[in-house]
C-alpha cells in the first residue's frame, strides 16, 4: 500500500514538473474531451489510452513519429501533449525512454499511469 502511495506522489511530482514547461501548461480538458471523460468514465478512458499508446507510440519506429498525436478530439491526445508522452522524441527528452526500440510493458504502464493521473487531476469528479 505504501508503494502505491509513493508512486502516486512521484507521479504528481512528475506532472508538476512538466507543468512548469509553458507549452505543456497550456493543455487542459475542455468541452468535448472533458465530456467524454465524464460520460465514459476513467476505466474506459484507460482502455483507450492503452490502445492508443500501443498503436501510436509503443513500436520501435512509430509511423509519422513526432506528428502521430492530434492536439484534440480525445482526452488521451490532450493528455499526451500535457505529459510529454505524445511521441518518442518527447518520451526520450522528458522521461529518458530511448527511441529505436519497442516500449517495455513497464514503460507502457508508466506512460498510461501518467496520462490517467493527469486526466484525474483535470476532471477530479470523473466516474470510475
Amino acid at each position: 500500500m505504501a508503494q502505491s502511495a509513493q508512486s502516486a506522489e512521484a507521479t504528481d511530482e512528475r506532472l508538476d514538473a512538466l507543468a512548469q514547461q509553458p507549452f505543456r501548461a497550456g493543455f487542459h480538458l475542455q468541452g468535448r474531451e472533458r465530456a467524454l471523460v465524464e460520460l465514459r468514465g476513467l476505466r474506459a478512458i484507460r482502455g483507450h489510452a492503452d490502445d492508443l499508446i500501443a498503436t501510436r507510440v509503443a513500436s520501435a519506429n512509430p509511423r509519422r513519429d513526432g506528428k502521430q498525436t492530434p492536439y484534440r478530439n480525445h482526452p488521451v491526445f490532450v493528455a499526451q501533449h500535457a505529459t510529454a508522452t505524445c511521441c518518442r522524441g518527447c518520451l526520450e527528452r522528458n522521461h529518458q525512454i530511448p527511441r529505436g526500440r519497442e516500449l517495455t510493458p513497464d514503460e507502457r504502464r508508466y506512460i498510461i499511469d501518467l496520462i490517467m493521473r493527469w486526466i484525474e487531476r483535470e476532471v477530479p469528479d470523473a466516474p470510475l
